[in-house]
């Protein structure tokens, strides 16, 4: 929309843009198409966009083929667009984006992140949205350029600091241009800027432990003109022999360290162990015969290459509200690798019991006891790998603590969402939970 045409427009729905809301509407058509472009949208594409206003973005990402969602806080505005896109593929959510569950977004596939942000709430959108488990596999943002000058930012620069390296040790930033105020109205007092933000390959950076990193970094850049070795005692109390292994001097400051050197500095302070498998080859299963009865004992690799009937168990571990933990799956294990599954879940060892099994990997994958009720068991088959598996329920709000060579993430989800997910996007579950799940879900007879 032309300039013209959105000062009309607000005329005749009534919208006076309000300060606190960060309502600056873009008019400029080139830079919208930009920036849609940018995001390499296609039909194949589900976008998420953030404050619409009156569709200045929204309109070539649907021209894009891509189908979306969109959050606006104004109400008059979720009428006109609503009514602006009928009959195109786009929701609309009369909502505060703050408030948003991004969990809801998974059954949608990958998500590509497009909005116009209003200054005052920018950051902690991009956390809420970008915070890992998401599905969100691109975000094209404009922000206060302030903002993204700090999100981008590389060592030694006055812009380098706390904020950048949290983004940046997921992220990917690429600031792609300056945007002047000069293009929205009203105009706000600031310049803008667009920026591309995409997940790090695993494998990218190092493996390390997230808290570590994070009190490094705060305590590093609590004053930013000291040396940093002195800031961090409490933590590095050899920082001269820190400093020598991440290739950096004794009077080194905050700024001067690279994200790489930062994430060598938090495993030099506490290494990362047992990240190079997370499936011990030589564990010993029960082999059992069509009717589950213990037949032998095999090795792990000689029970799955052979395809033998073989024991497990799955643990559907619910909170208070209803919802279930799923757990998604490292991507150093031999089999259905970052894919989701149940809450816990492993195999029978040799001379091992059922029961005993589910106790064992509650504690081993999260770290918790909890009271156990078997709930079913299901025929080794085709589907759950030739398993025959007992089926447990249990009750805990957490935290959880799991294993990084097991598992990559936890995360609770309402039920609903899990039913749709699975319809819509069968392959990105375990099979084994598939099964689990069906059986759940299916009323008994």
């Amino acid at each position: 929309m032309k300039l013209s045409e959105i000062a009309n427009t607000l005329r005749e729905i009534g919208v006076v843009p309000v300060k606190t809301l960060g309502q600056n509407f873009l008019h400029d058509q080139n830079l919208a198409r930009w920036i849609v472009k940018e995001a390499e949208l296609s039909a194949r594409d589900f976008v998420l966009e953030v404050g619409p206003g009156v569709g200045a973005i929204t309109a070539p990402a649907l021209a894009a083929g891509a189908e979306l969602l969109a959050i606006e806080k104004d109400g008059r505005l979720v009428e006109f667009l609503r009514e602006k896109f009928s009959g195109q593929p786009l929701e609309m959510i009369h909502g505060d984006a703050l408030e948003f569950e991004v969990k809801r977004l998974f059954p949608r596939g990958p998500v590509k992140l497009l909005g116009n942000l209003p200054y005052y709430i920018s950051t902690e959108i991009l956390f809420r949205f970008l915070e890992p488990p998401t599905p969100i596999i691109l975000a094209v943002l404009m922000l206060q350029k302030e903002v993204a000058l700090r999100l981008a930012a590389g060592p030694r620069s006055k812009d380098y600091g706390i904020l950048g390296l949290v983004v940046q040790s997921q992220y990917r930033v690429e600031y792609l241009r300056t945007i002047p105020a000069s293009v929205f109205l009203p105009q706000p007092e600031v310049d803008s800027a667009l920026l591309r933000l995409t997940p790090r390959a695993a494998g990218e950076l190092p493996d390390f432990d997230r808290e570590l990193f994070l009190t490094l970094v705060r305590r590093g850049f609590s004053q930013r003109r000291k040396q940093l070795g002195k800031l961090i005692k409490k933590e590095v109390d050899d920082w001269p022999h820190a400093a020598a292994e991440i290739g950096a001097s004794a009077q080194t400051r905050a700024e001067e360290l690279s994200l790489q050197q930062w994430v060598r500095l938090t495993n030099f302070v506490r290494p990362i162990t047992g990240k190079t498998s997370g499936t011990d080859l030589t564990e010993e299963f029960a082999v059992v015969d069509e009717n589950d009865r213990v037949v032998g004992r095999a090795p792990r690799h000689e029970v799955h290459g052979n395809n033998l009937r073989h024991r497990a168990v799955h643990i559907f571990l619910f909170n208070r509200a209803g919802d279930l933990l799923l757990q998604k799956r490292s991507r150093w294990k031999d089999r259905h690798a970052e894919r989701w599954d149940s809450s816990a879940a492993g195999h029978v060892s040799a001379g091992e019991e059922y029961d005993a099994t589910a106790v064992r990997e509650l504690r081993e994958e999260l770290g918790v006891t909890a009271a156990l009720r078997r709930i079913a068991k299901l025929p080794a088959s085709e589907e759950t790998g030739k398993e025959f598996i007992c089926l447990y329920r249990g009750e805990h709000d957490g935290p959880f603590a799991s294993p990084r060579a097991e598992i990559e993430t936890v995360q609770f989800f309402p039920r609903d969402v899990i039913a749709r997910w699975v319809a819509e996007r069968p392959d990105d579950f375990a099979p084994g939970f598939r099964e689990c799940w069906r059986c759940l879900a299916t009323p008994p007879a």
